[in-house]
C-alpha cells in the first residue's frame, strides 16, 4: 500500500463528480484548506474541518506522495475588530491567545501540524500587489467610498463552483446605497480605514484587506499560481471560494485549483449547529466530557461530505467503539507478531475504502472485522494469529490517527483528564516546533516536564507519540 497509486479517486466539488486524482507534479501534492478566524475558540465545525483534512493528508502521504499542506489563518477581519474592541483589548493579544487555544485543541485532536500556517497580516503586501494587479487589468476599481472592489462582470466564468448564474445572482442581490458598487455582485478586496481600526498604506489611501482576496493571496504565494486541491467547510463554497477562483484567476490567467474538496455541515438535531439557535459547541467543552480521540473517531465515522449529526448519544458510541478496540489491543497486542497472508484481504479492502474519495466509514469497518478477527482467534486458542490481526488493527488505526494511546492509558483516560491530555498535546506541538529550529536544549526541558508529569514520549518517522509512563 505505500506504493504511488492511480486509483485514488476524490470528488471535486466544482464538478460535482468523482475522478481518478492525477497532481499536477508526479508524486507531489499541493493542498490549501481556509482556517481559523481567531476571535474564539474552534467549534465542533472547526474541529471536523482539522481532523478531515488531517485524516486525508495523513492517507496521501501513506501512499508515498510528498503533501505540502497549508492552513491559513485570518487573523484581521470585521469580527475579531469587534471583539477586541468588546473586550477592551488589542487585536494582537486577541488573536494571540486564540491562536495558541487552536493550537491546543488541534493538538489534543492529534492533528499533525500543516506545513505552512500563513497568517493575513504577515501578507499583506502580497496582498496589495494582487489587488493592484486586478486593477491595472481591469478586474477591479477604486469605488468612490475608499474601498477597492472586484468587477464581477469582468469575469465570464463567475459562478462555476457554484453552479450559480450571475444574471440570477444580480436579481437577488441589494444594490449597495449610493450605487458605490458598479455591480450589486461586486465584491470588496480592499477596504477603506474607519476611526479606530488597524490600517495599512496602499495606492488607494489606508485600508485594510477584504476577507476574499486574503486567501488568494496566501495560497498563491505558499504554493504558486495554481495548485492541486483547495480543501474548506462547505459553508464557504460561496462565496467565498467563488470569489476566490474569479480573483486569483483574473489575476494570473492560469487554473487556479484543480480539486475543490469541501466537508459537510456539523448539525445538531437535524439543524445546522449555529450561535443563534443556541446549539453551538466548542472542542473545549465537548473534551470536558469525552477523551479527545473519541471525537476524533466520532468525525471520522461519517465521510467528510455528508452532514455530521452531533449528540451526546453519537459520542457514546464512538466511546464504546473504542474501548472495544482498545480491549482486544490490551488483551492480544503482541510486538513480535509477525504479518500473516491472510491479512492481506483486509489491509486491501481498508486501501480500497480510503481510495474511494476517503470513506473513513467503509475503512473503520474493516477495523471492527479485524477486532472481530482477533478474538476469534483468541477463543480458538490462536495465540499468534490474534496477536497478528490485533497488529494490524493498530497500524492501520493509526493512519486514521487513531488508537494512538496505550490501550490502559486510554482506559484511565476520563472525561476528567481532557485537560490533561490537552496540555500534554501542546507540549508535544511545542518539542516538534523547537526540534524544526533545531533547539534541542528546550526540547530537553520540555521532554524532562513531561518526564516529571509521569509521560514517556517516543520519536518516530510518523511523529511524535506519547504515553503514560509504566
Amino acid at each position: 500500500m505505500s506504493a504511488l497509486t492511480p486509483e485514488l479517486v476524490i470528488h471535486n466539488s466544482e464538478t460535482r463528480s468523482k475522478a481518478v486524482f492525477v497532481p499536477r507534479k508526479a508524486g507531489e501534492i499541493s493542498l490549501y484548506v481556509c482556517g481559523m478566524t481567531v476571535y474564539d475558540y474552534c467549534h465542533i465545525g472547526h474541529a471536523r474541518v482539522m481532523v478531515s483534512f488531517d485524516i486525508i493528508t495523513r492517507w496521501l502521504r501513506h501512499l508515498g506522495f510528498k503533501v505540502t499542506y497549508v492552513r491559513n489563518i485570518t487573523d484581521i477581519d470585521d469580527k475579531i475588530i469587534a471583539r477586541a474592541n468588546e473586550n477592551g483589548e488589542s487585536i494582537d493579544a486577541l488573536t494571540a491567545r486564540f491562536i495558541a487555544a487552536m493550537d491546543e485543541d488541534a493538538a489534543a485532536l492529534g492533528t499533525l501540524r500543516p506545513d505552512l500556517e500563513p497568517k493575513a497580516t504577515d501578507h499583506v503586501d502580497d496582498i496589495l500587489r494582487m489587488v493592484d494587479t486586478l486593477v491595472q487589468k481591469g478586474h477591479a476599481y477604486p469605488a468612490k467610498n475608499g474601498d477597492v472592489y472586484f468587477n464581477v462582470s469582468s469575469f465570464p466564468r463567475y459562478g462555476r463552483l457554484s453552479n450559480k448564474k450571475l444574471d440570477e445572482l444580480q436579481a437577488g442581490a441589494r444594490v449597495e446605497v449610493d450605487d458605490i458598487k458598479q455591480n450589486p455582485m461586486d465584491f470588496v478586496l480592499w477596504k477603506a480605514v474607519k476611526p479606530g481600526e488597524p490600517s495599512w498604506t496602499s495606492p488607494w489611501g489606508q485600508g485594510r484587506p477584504g476577507w476574499h482576496i486574503e486567501c488568494s493571496a496566501m495560497s498563491t504565494c505558499c504554493l504558486g499560481n495554481g495548485f492541486d486541491i483547495h480543501g474548506g467547510g462547505g459553508d464557504l463554497l460561496f462565496p467565498h471560494h467563488e470569489n476566490e477562483i474569479a480573483q486569483s484567476e483574473a489575476a494570473t490567467g492560469e487554473t487556479y485549483v484543480n480539486t475543490w474538496m469541501h466537508v459537510g455541515f456539523v448539525q445538531v438535531n437535524a439543524e445546522k449547529m449555529s450561535k443563534s439557535l443556541n446549539n453551538f459547541f466548542t472542542i473545549r467543552e465537548v473534551l470536558k466530557q469525552y477523551h479527545p480521540e473519541v471525537l476524533r473517531y466520532f468525525i471520522a465515522a461519517s465521510h467528510y461530505r455528508s452532514p455530521l449529526n452531533y449528540s451526546d448519544a453519537a459520542l457514546d458510541q464512538a466511546k464504546q467503539a473504542l474501548e472495544r478496540f482498545y480491549a482486544t489491543l490490551g488483551a492480544l497486542l503482541n510486538a513480535s507478531a509477525g504479518e500473516p497472508a491472510t491479512t492481506a484481504d483486509y489491509e486491501a479492502r481498508f486501501a480500497a475504502a480510503m481510495n474511494d474519495d476517503f470513506n473513513t466509514p467503509e475503512a473503520l469497518a474493516v477495523l471492527y472485522e479485524l477486532v472481530r478477527e482477533a478474538n476469534r482467534c483468541d477463543k480458538a486458542g490462536d495465540a499468534t494469529g490474534a496477536a497478528q490481526f490485533a497488529n494490524l488493527l493498530k497500524r492501520l488505526g493509526a493512519i486514521l490517527g487513531l488508537l494512538q494511546y496505550e490501550p490502559e492509558a486510554f482506559r484511565q483516560a476520563g472525561a476528567g483528564d481532557a485537560a490533561f491530555i490537552m496540555e500534554v498535546e501542546a507540549l508535544i506541538a511545542e518539542i516538534t516546533a523547537v526540534r524544526q529550529a533545531k533547539n534541542f536544549q528546550r526540547s530537553d526541558e520540555i521532554r524532562a516536564q513531561l518526564q516529571a508529569m509521569g509521560v514517556a514520549v517516543e520519536f518516530s518517522r510518523e511523529g511524535i507519540r506519547w504515553r503514560k509512563a509504566d
